[in-house]
C-alpha cells in the first residue's frame, strides 16, 4: 500500500479568500474543518510515530532517545571507540527524553527504549540495558526507576557523524534546542533491525536481516546499480530473526515479496532429538519463529489436550475431541526449561518411544505455533518525506543516495576544517619568520592587530591567531612542527577534493567505510532458510 501525500484536498490547506461583507465571516463548512483535521492527524500519526525513515530505520521517538543518550554521553568513548560510558538510569534518559525532544507519554518513550534494549526484538539492539528489560513470553520490563541503561557500541554506525555536517537539524517542540531530522546511518538500519507499525491507513512490517549480507549487498548495488535481481537476492536470500528459526517458504516467494514490499513468508522452529536412556528420546525446540514465545506454545497446547466447551455449545465438538486424540496419542509431557543459559528451551517428549519423531513433529507444527506466517510489508518514510510501500531494491537505493550525500557532506564539512587550519598555520609561518619585526610592532604599535595586518597582508583571524598565541609557540621547533602539520593538512586537502570532484573516488570510499563497518559488526546468520512442505496433520 502507498499513500500519496499530494492529497484530492489540498485545496482545504489554502488561505481562503477574504470574507465579502454580510457573509458569515468565511467560517470553514464542519464537513471541510473535519476533513482536514483528520488528514493533518493522518498524516503526523503516518511520519511522526509510527513509520521508519529509509535513511536511518529509526521512528522519531527513537531518533530522539539515541540523539539524547549521545548528548549526555552515553555512548563509546576514546580513541577507538572502546570503553562504554557508565550506564544512567531509565528514569533519567526518559526525562531528559521528553523535557527537550519528545512531548509525549513517558511510558510510551520508556516503551520504545526498552525495545531497543531486547535482543529478541531487535536483531542489533541499540542499547545496552542492565536490569529486568523483559522476556520473550511477555513480560514487562521493570519500572523505569530499576533499570538502567547506556548506547550499545553499535551506535557509533547512527551518532559517530552527527557533528560533522552530515544532517540537517530542526526546531524542537517548543524551539528551545535543535534536533537532527534523520541520523546519518552508516548502514542501513531499517533492513538490520527492520520495524513494525501500524499508522492510520498505513501499516510497516519490516524483518530484520543479516548485516553481513545487509552489507554485501550495498557494496554490489554501488559497484554496479544495474545489478540483477537474481544477484541481489544471491547475497540477500532472506530474513534474518533475532531468534533464529526457519524459513521454509520457496525462494520465489521470498523473491517476489522484495520486489514488491509486501509477502508473507512461513517460518517454524528449529529443534533437535536428544537420546535418552532404554530407547527413549525427547524433541528439545531451541529456536522460535518471530513473535512466538515458549508461553504461547504451552497454552496453545494446553488449550488442544484440555478443550474447553465453546460459547453455546453444550459440549466439545467432534473437531476438538479429534484433535485432542491425536495430539495425545503421540505428545506426553512438554516442559519449559528456558533459563539465562538457554533463551529457548522447550522439552516434548513423545508418549512412547515408538511413536515417530517426524509424527510428534508433524503434529505440533500443523496444530501450534510452533510452524506460522511472517509477514513482510516494506512501507516506510523515503528520503522524499513520502510514506511508501518499497522494493528491496528501492530500499537500498535510496539509502546509497542518502549515505552518498551524508558522505558528500562530511567531507565538505571536514575540507573547510582543514583549510580553515591551513590558513591559521600559514599565518603563523610567515610570522616566525619575521618574528623580531612583529615583536616590534605588538610591543610598539596602539592597534597591533591592524599594523600586522597592514605590515604582512594578513586576513583579520590570522592577526587574531597570532596575538592569542603564547610567546614560546613561536620558537624554532615549533616552525618544524607547523610545517609537518601543514603538509599533512595539504595532504588531506587533497583527499577530500579528490572526493568532492570524483564520483568514483566517493563509491570507493562508501564500499571501504561499508566493508570496514562490516568487518567490526558482523555476526553469523541465525535464520535457516530452507524451503520445506507446510505441515499437515
Amino acid at each position: 500500500m502507498s499513500i500519496d501525500t499530494s492529497f484530492p484536498n489540498d485545496d482545504l490547506f489554502a488561505p481562503r479568500p477574504p470574507a465579502a461583507a454580510g457573509d458569515d465571516g468565511g467560517a470553514p463548512a464542519l464537513a471541510d474543518y473535519a476533513q482536514r483535521a483528520y488528514l493533518e492527524y493522518a498524516l503526523s500519526v503516518v511520519k511522526g510515530r509510527a513509520l521508519p525513515d529509509v535513511a536511518d530505520g529509526q521512528k522519531p521517538v527513537q531518533r530522539r532517545i539515541l540523539y539524547a543518550m549521545g548528548r549526555m554521553g552515553l555512548g563509546f568513548t576514546g580513541a577507538n571507540a572502546s570503553s562504554g560510558a557508565k550506564p544512567v538510569k531509565s528514569a533519567r534518559v526518559v526525562g531528559d527524553v521528553l523535557g527537550r525532544f519528545h512531548p509525549h507519554g513517558d511510558q510510551a518513550a520508556y516503551d520504545a527504549l526498552v525495545r531497543m534494549a531486547q535482543d529478541f526484538s531487535q536483531r542489533y539492539p541499540l542499547i545496552d540495558g542492565q536490569g529486568n528489560f523483559g522476556s520473550r513470553d511477555g513480560d514487562g520490563a521493570a519500572a523505569m526507576r530499576y533499570t538502567e541503561a547506556r548506547l550499545a557500541k553499535i551506535t557509533q554506525l547512527l551518532l559517530s557523524e552527527i557533528d560533522e555536517g552530515t544532517v540537517d537539524f530542526v526546531p524542537n517542540y517548543d524551539g528551545s534546542t535543535e534536533e537532527p531530522h534523520q541520523l546519518p546511518a552508516r548502514l542501513p538500519f531499517a533492513l538490520l533491525n527492520g520495524a513494525s507499525g501500524i499508522a492510520v491507513g498505513l501499516a510497516c512490517e519490516i524483518p530484520s536481516h543479516n548485516l553481513r549480507e545487509v552489507a554485501d549487498a550495498c557494496v554490489a548495488l554501488i559497484k554496479n546499480p544495474q545489478l540483477a535481481d537474481e544477484e541481489l537476492f544471491t547475497l540477500l536470500p532472506g530474513p534474518d530473526y533475532p531468534g533464529g528459526g526457519q524459513i521454509i517458504s520457496a525462494a520465489s516467494d521470498i523473491h517476489d515479496a522484495y520486489r514488491s514490499g509486501r509477502g508473507s513468508l512461513k517460518v517454524r522452529a528449529r529443534w533437535q532429538i536428544e537420546d535418552l536412556a532404554r530407547g527413549q528420546w525427547q524433541m528439545v525446540v531451541t529456536e522460535l519463529p518471530p513473535g512466538v514465545s515458549t508461553q504461547k506454545v504451552l497454552e496453545e497446547i494446553e488449550e488442544l489436550t484440555n478443550p474447553k466447551v465453546k460459547a453455546g455449545k453444550k459440549a466439545l465438538t467432534p473437531e476438538q475431541n479429534q484433535l485432542k486424540a491425536s495430539l495425545l496419542a503421540v505428545l506426553d509431557e512438554v516442559r519449559d526449561e528456558s533459563s539465562k543459559d538457554a533463551p529457548v528451551r522447550l522439552v516434548l517428549s513423545p508418549k512412547s518411544r515408538t511413536v515417530g519423531q517426524d509424527e510428534l513433529a508433524n503434529t505440533l507444527l500443523a496444530h501450534t505455533s510452533l510452524e506460522t506466517s511472517a509477514p513482510i510489508n516494506l512501507t516506510m518514510v523515503g528520503i522524499d518525506g513520502k510514506p511508501v510501500q518499497k522494493s528491496l531494491r528501492q530500499m537500498l537505493g535510496e539509502w546509497i543516495s542518502f549515505r552518498q550525500n551524508t558522505i558528500t557532506r562530511r567531507s565538505q564539512h571536514r575540507l573547510q576544517k582543514v583549510l580553515d587550519r591551513i590558513h591559521i598555520l600559514e599565518g603563523r609561518q610567515l610570522v616566525l619568520l619575521n618574528i623580531d619585526e612583529v615583536i616590534a610592532i605588538i610591543r610598539e604599535s596602539d592597534e597591533p592587530k591592524a599594523a600586522l595586518m597592514a605590515r604582512f597582508a594578513l586576513t583579520e583571524r590570522q592577526a587574531e591567531d597570532i596575538l592569542d598565541i603564547r610567546l614560546r609557540q613561536l620558537a624554532r621547533l615549533e616552525a618544524i612542527k607547523i610545517e609537518q602539520e601543514l603538509a599533512e593538512l595539504r595532504t588531506e586537502q587533497g583527499r577530500l577534493e579528490d572526493i568532492l570532484g570524483s564520483p568514483a573516488s566517493l563509491r570507493r570510499l562508501m564500499v571501504k567505510e561499508i566493508e570496514a563497518d562490516a568487518k567490526q559488526f558482523a555476526d553469523a546468520r541465525r535464520t535457516l532458510i530452507q524451503a520445506e512442505k507446510k505441515a499437515v496433520a
